[in-house]
């Protein structure tokens, strides 16, 4: 089969005719309907995370069609369209005994550590099969599987409830998927807080109230539309000190403010002020959860979480395609989403 895969640091991506992938007696055989080209990729070819082994298929993103099952394969059927959990785990350990499998010992990221979705075929766990509707296209339903997943886990982690409101900072893919689930988990309102108009009209049409960073301060934004109430769920999602610092800051009493977006600088935080007057929580979110995707797979099939507008460009299973779709990512002038289909 065909498979674009990462050769080393720095290097183009280099199509490569390998085996399909054999099947053991709990797994399945996917054919790619489409696949994801997410941030985390640009980062694997530069370097910024290590891939292992070398070469691999990077690819985490997927979504397509079961083409054949393991012998003790009883949850998935050959034919069903199925989107992926990328989180190869054993099941078996602490961490995934207790639902907390992004921690699992033995735990692999395909696309990162295991054979991804650059390919014609990949081969998972039976287990790590989420069924995709008809009502959810092959494109939409793999960039489920990263940005919006993630997003419903940050919200999740806040405890955010019926009634409350909640904070946005950074609505690109991640935060798109954040507005709307905010909303569908019950907050009255939402602030969506961006420097770019284009983001911020989309998150607008989604229901939160825009608040443009480069024009405003927006804490002091946040804290003038709460009369000085300030929210009680704030997720940051950009990974700068600045904007994990505004998120603090925009919490009111009781608030829960989760760290999403990465970073490799030091938060200062203010102890008192910050965090014990109000007894503000700092929570940092990691991945998501296999239990969490259904629950996704089923807001997008009733339309209450909007992901048509996600995948902004559709390329073929092409090496130059994609790495050109990298490079972009790389200068940050990409589309929301691109997605491979093979």
């Amino acid at each position: 089969m065909k498979a674009v895969r990462f050769v080393g640091v720095k290097q183009p991506l280099e199509m490569q005719e390998i085996p399909i992938p054999q099947i053991g007696e709990r797994d399945i055989l996917v054919k790619v309907k489409a696949a994801g080209i997410c941030h985390s990729d640009a980062h694997y070819r530069n370097g910024i995370s290590p891939v292992r082994p070398v070469p691999l298929t990077l690819g985490h993103e997927v979504a397509g069609v079961v083409e054949k099952i393991g012998a003790q394969v009883s949850n998935v059927n050959v034919g069903e369209r199925v989107a992926l959990h990328y989180n190869i785990t054993c099941g078996d350990c602490y961490a995934c005994s207790t639902g907390n499998d992004q921690f699992c010992e033995k735990g692999l990221m395909i696309g990162h550590y295991a054979d991804g979705g650059y390919a014609e075929y990949i081969a998972v766990p039976s287990r790590n099969a989420i069924p995709l509707p008809d009502e959810i296209p092959f494109e939409q339903g793999a960039t489920l599987m990263c940005a919006s997943a993630t997003a419903l886990h940050a919200l999740r982690k806040s405890r955010i409830k019926g009634g409350e409101r909640a904070a946005i900072f950074g609505v690109g893919g991640l935060g798109q998927s954040a507005v709307q689930l905010a909303k569908a988990l019950g907050a009255l309102d939402v602030f969506a807080v961006d420097r770019n108009e284009e983001k911020l009209a989309l998150a607008e049409s989604y229901g939160a109230i825009p608040i443009n960073a480069t024009n405003l301060d927006p804490v002091a934004e946040i804290k003038r539309l709460t009369k000085n109430k300030g929210v009680d769920v704030a997720i940051e999602m950009i990974g700068l000190p600045q904007t994990m610092k505004q998120a603090l800051q925009s919490a009111g009493a009781l608030g829960r403010v989760v760290i999403v977006g990465l970073s490799d600088k030091t938060l200062d935080v203010h102890t008192y002020t910050e965090l014990l007057s109000n007894e503000v929580e700092l929570i940092g979110s990691n991945d998501h959860h296999l239990q969490e995707l259904p629950l996704l797979v089923e807001f997008a099939r009733r339309k209450i979480l909007d992901v048509s507008k996600v995948v902004s460009k559709t390329i073929p299973l092409d090496a130059d395609a994609i790495n050109a779709t990298l490079d972009e990512l790389d200068r940050g002038s990409a589309n929301i989403r691109t997605v491979i289909v093979p």
